[in-house]
């Protein structure tokens, strides 16, 4: 018993003297001290967790894009063109779409979406390598998170609806392998690096104490670098394909008995349908690309609406003064040049904001469409760049007016303060938005005009003179819109 409590004193002397020398250690060396801290440190905030509501919306958003594109857009081309070469142009975007689809998971998402340079993505996940239904995709909120995949697919349908507005600048004279192949070419040299550009960044997630929003900005695309403002696609989709159907409206050349023959829209019931379509559309467009469930998100969506509305009645306005009469093709015209300039704006700007762009559009997009065609000199068959150009252009750069808080906009938002910046100077950023605009402008042009003339040198551009004559549909297809 004795030797007993004699052990547990001595236990208890060594416990004592531990203590004190505890009391007295040196401070650990660094390497030391960071994984001490590190153990001892509370849990570190939470991984974002999948939104099942913001999940759902954008599940939606992606349906609607399609419904824009196949039937929306191929009805509005369809009959804006003569009878002749209705399936063709059907056949041109819904096939379009189909090429893009496929690209796009092969190695598009991975040049668009990954972080190899300011410019261009890297090839890391090509072949969608690593991305499952596990995989996160950040939203514009800390924490929240939406799976990688929903993500991928919405942005399909920017890709592949952008690849299908171009074919409308030279409808009815290009070869249907043409198409295709300058797709390709047009959407891996212009428009995978322009979304890269544009809309690649490292997320809210990454920017931590030790990672500054400076940092991951750093690492982003080279206009997002800049602080361009494009919310959904004025610079990345719109001016992308309007500089690309002008350039290939003049490099193919204008169809025959275009000036001497008159060549009006085939059936006006078609197109409405059509421009209906890509209005309902578009709020998945516009409203899906805040990637979440939210107010901007509303606001954006209100804005695809009163934007539009604005721009039928100012260029029906514009269509009177000219002509005498409203047109009911100008009625469409005019939502799609609404819906084209609120694009890169809508959720940037506040309603009235987004008024005042839908008026400009209207006029804007008539003047493109009627005087400014003229001027350029191309046979642009549905207004390409007219309306998409034009509009895009407009859009673009009012949105560095309207975005200001003095005028109802967002302004800057500060993603480390979590609230948008106290400086906006309205000419500073409409100076940014110019450099976007003449940045795509210049990548689309370029790529254009080479991605064109490789076409032809290979399998050519253009249709033999009787194919032309008799019509797409048969020469092209082996069919016909209508039987009679």
């Amino acid at each position: 018993m004795k030797k007993l409590l004699a052990m547990i004193a001595l236990l208890g002397s060594f416990a004592f003297a531990g203590a004190a020398l505890a009391q007295d250690k040196p401070a650990a060396a660094p390497e030391q001290a960071a994984t001490t801290a590190t153990t001892a440190a509370p849990a570190a905030a939470p991984a974002p967790k999948v939104d099942k509501g913001d999940t759902t919306w954008m599940m939606t958003a992606t349906a609607l894009v399609i419904l824009m594109t196949i039937p929306g857009l191929a009805l509005f081309y369809g009959g804006m063109v003569r009878s002749k070469n209705t399936l063709s142009v059907l056949m041109q975007v819904f096939v379009t779409f189909c090429l893009i689809s496929v690209i796009w998971v092969i190695y598009g998402y991975s040049i668009a979406f990954t972080g190899g340079n300011a410019f261009f993505g890297s090839l890391s996940k090509v072949f969608l390598s690593g991305v499952t239904g596990d995989s996160l995709g950040a939203t514009f909120s800390k924490g929240v998170a939406i799976p990688e995949l929903t993500f991928v697919a919405f942005q399909l349908t920017f890709a592949a609806i952008t690849c299908g507005l171009i074919v409308g600048a030279f409808a009815e004279r290009i070869k249907f392998s043409a198409v295709l192949m300058f797709s390709v070419l047009w959407f891996t040299f212009a428009y995978a690096p322009m979304a890269h550009m544009v809309w690649y960044w490292d997320g809210p997630d990454a920017i931590t104490d030790a990672k500054s929003l400076d940092a991951v900005t750093a690492a982003a695309g080279w206009l997002w670098q800049k602080g361009a403002l494009d919310f959904a696609g004025g610079t990345v989709v719109h001016i992308n394909a309007g500089v690309a159907g002008l350039v290939g409206a003049w490099v193919i050349g204008k169809r025959i008995g275009y000036g001497k023959e008159a060549m009006p829209p085939h059936n006006v019931p078609l197109i409405m349908i059509g421009a209906c379509m890509l209005w309902v559309g578009w709020f998945g467009f516009n409203a899906g690309s805040n990637l979440e469930a939210t107010g901007v998100a509303a606001t954006a969506f209100l804005n695809t609406i009163v934007a539009t509305a604005a721009a039928v009645l100012a260029w029906l306005l514009a269509e009177t003064f000219a002509r005498g009469k409203a047109s009911a093709l100008g009625a469409a015209s005019g939502a799609v040049a609404g819906l084209v300039a609120i694009t890169p704006a809508c959720g940037f700007v506040g309603i009235m904001g987004g008024l005042v762009i839908g008026l400009a559009a209207g006029v804007a997009g008539f003047w493109g469409v009627n005087g400014l065609k003229k001027l350029l000199g191309a046979d642009d068959s549905l207004d390409v760049f007219g309306v998409h150009g034009v509009c895009g252009i407009a859009g673009a750069l009012l949105t560095g007016v309207f975005a200001s808080p003095s005028l109802g906009g967002s302004g800057i938002w500060d993603y480390v303060a979590n609230k948008a910046s106290p400086d906006y100077s309205i000419w500073s950023q409409v100076i940014v938005q110019g450099t976007g605009v003449l940045t795509t402008i210049v990548v689309s042009g370029v790529v254009s005009l080479i991605a064109f003339k490789l076409v032809d040198m290979t399998i050519g551009l253009r249709v033999t003179e009787e194919a032309e004559r008799e019509g797409l549909d048969t020469t092209s297809h082996g069919e016909a819109a209508y039987r009679i």
